[in-house]
């Protein structure tokens, strides 16, 4: 006799497509049809119903709205796939983000952009209103909100080691003009004089490195093994494999030797704000 195996259980708080895809397996129960029976009066292929209702896919709209009308969900699932289309979060981030209030250490290398955890409101309204132009003004302050309130784990009573080393392009790309980096530049001299902060620059002249292309972030634990969290264009990926951890951590210690001392950091960056002729180094 085959024993027909247990549907995998889903969490509809590990993203939004998890959660679409909880309330898509509720509504074909409820009509009493397979996964393939529902495929066939799509018509898809009864696996991507499954990758629909695991979270790892996300149906296009058409067929968002076919399956609203076909389980007669009354607007739910084409109401909940617009928010799954404007905030795509991966589970990978999602996860990230958790590991991250719960880190000892934090060595980061950024290609781009500040860390979410040390950009000031103003600097990352304006990464985000680019990032995300679909967005509305307040789903922007809504995510704005999310980010400002990750600073919250550099608050703790012990809170973690942050090394953070930035590429040149991150200090020299003037994001929402003179007077919004002025004061994120500010902001992170600020940052870097707390003893469990370091900053680091990473200049052009350095010249390639093993890094190129991608942001790394090495989470170290009181307990457990050590993370890496990719991130790249609109890729992430958390590894855990201890092989490929060790790997991606040999690359950021590349990187981190590669770049100026804290001090020798700090003083560019000082120099930075002044070539900008707006700014005055934070005193």
């Amino acid at each position: 006799m085959t024993t027909v195996p247990a549907p995998k259980e889903l969490d509809p708080s590990a993203s939004l497509a998890s959660l679409y895809g909880v309330k898509l397996r509720k509504l074909r129960i409820r009509a009493g049809w397979t996964q393939r029976e529902l495929g066939d009066k799509i018509p898809v292929h009864h696996s991507l119903i499954a990758k629909y209702e695991l979270g790892n896919e996300t149906p296009s709209k058409d067929i968002s709205d076919l399956l609203d009308k076909l389980l007669g969900a009354d607007g739910d699932l084409s109401d909940l796939w617009v928010h799954v289309e404007r905030f795509p979060h991966t589970d990978a981030f999602l996860k990230f983000k958790e590991l991250e209030a719960k880190a000892a250490a934090m060595h980061k290398y950024l290609a781009h952009s500040v860390p979410g955890l040390l950009q000031t409101e103003a600097y990352a309204r304006e990464m985000m209103s680019h990032a995300l132009p679909w967005c509305t003004a307040d789903e922007i302050e809504e995510k704005v909100a999310a980010r400002l309130a990750r600073r919250d784990v550099l608050a703790k009573s012990v809170p973690p080691l942050l090394w953070v080393v930035l590429d040149e392009a991150v200090i020299r790309r003037p994001v929402g003009g003179p007077s919004i980096m002025c004061e994120q530049l500010a902001y992170l001299l600020e940052a870097s004089a707390a003893p469990n902060i370091e900053v680091q620059v990473l200049p052009f002249a350095a010249g390639s490195h093993a890094a190129m292309g991608s942001s790394v972030t090495v989470l170290s634990f009181d307990t457990g093994p050590n993370l890496v969290y990719l991130e790249g264009g609109a890729l992430t990926d958390l590894v855990k494999d201890r092989k490929r951890v060790a790997r991606y951590s040999h690359k950021y210690d590349r990187v981190h030797a590669m770049a100026l001392s804290p001090a020798a950091s700090v003083r560019w960056i000082e120099k930075a704000m002044e070539e900008i002729g707006t700014c005055r180094p934070y005193e």
